[in-house]
């Protein structure tokens, strides 16, 4: 059980990859706290917080409980994100705004939130949610592309910042996963999506989770500042 005793938050956790980490997690032995815009309770977590990550508030008050009871907090996992599709020239403002402010911002409240408690303990594990769309782009994603790039930065400069302070911080690129995300995509288009995978399939959510486990664990302890793409191959 490599994560036994672990205290991990896991955001944007009631479905798809956050579901699928924090199920990894509590099989490896961890207390997950799962975060998520509803309050319905997170199958495998120790505890459930309706958080939503672009409201500092929310964020700083779900720290400070989770602080209260177990006393740290050893790993994060900023999982929580959205996408609002459009083309450069069609994109609006709001639907811009909305991801930035999810994918974005919100990586940054949770991080900075954690972050003094980590540096006290001398010890930590950040983990960010980016995207091979993130490295390489796609078409329609100008905000989704710009909000994962974005965390490759956060992800790179935290790692120099909170490394001599004992803290890893990392991200995972995932290709294309099954989960809610490609539901209103027609199975015209995910066939397509698959046939650019060399191993001609999709990703499953736990496939990911995989990943995040491995990073949170001590068997990572000399990975720090690493973009960790999962995606069947299919940038090669």
């Amino acid at each position: 059980m490599r994560l036994k005793d672990r205290i991990c938050i896991v955001t944007g956790a009631a479905q798809g990859i956050g579901l699928a980490t924090v199920a990894k997690f509590a099989a490896e032995g961890a207390t997950v706290i799962g975060c998520d815009r509803r309050a319905d309770p997170i199958p495998g977590a120790a505890a459930t917080f309706a958080v939503d990550v672009t409201d500092r508030a929310q964020v700083d008050a779900m720290v400070a409980a989770v602080l209260a009871r177990w006393g740290r907090i050893d790993v994060l996992v900023n999982n929580a994100g959205i996408t609002k599709d459009a083309r450069l020239v069609k994109m609006s403002i709001e639907q811009f705004d909305a991801v930035i402010d999810v994918n974005l911002r919100g990586v940054f409240h949770c991080a900075q939130a954690v972050a003094q408690a980590m540096t006290e303990r001398g010890a930590g594990v950040i983990l960010n949610a980016s995207s091979v769309v993130g490295i390489y782009g796609n078409f329609g994603q100008t905000n989704y592309a710009a909000s994962k790039f974005g965390v490759i930065g956060f992800t790179k400069t935290w790692s120099r910042e909170l490394g001599p302070k004992g803290i890893r911080v990392n991200a995972v690129a995932p290709g294309f996963v099954e989960t809610p995300i490609l539901a209103t995509i027609p199975d015209k288009v995910l066939q397509h999506m698959r046939e650019q995978v060399p191993l001609h399939r999709l990703g499953r959510p736990e496939e990911i989770a995989n990943v995040y486990a491995f990073l949170a664990s001590d068997e990572a302890s000399y990975i720090n500042g690493a973009v960790i793409e999962v995606s069947g191959g299919m940038t090669v």
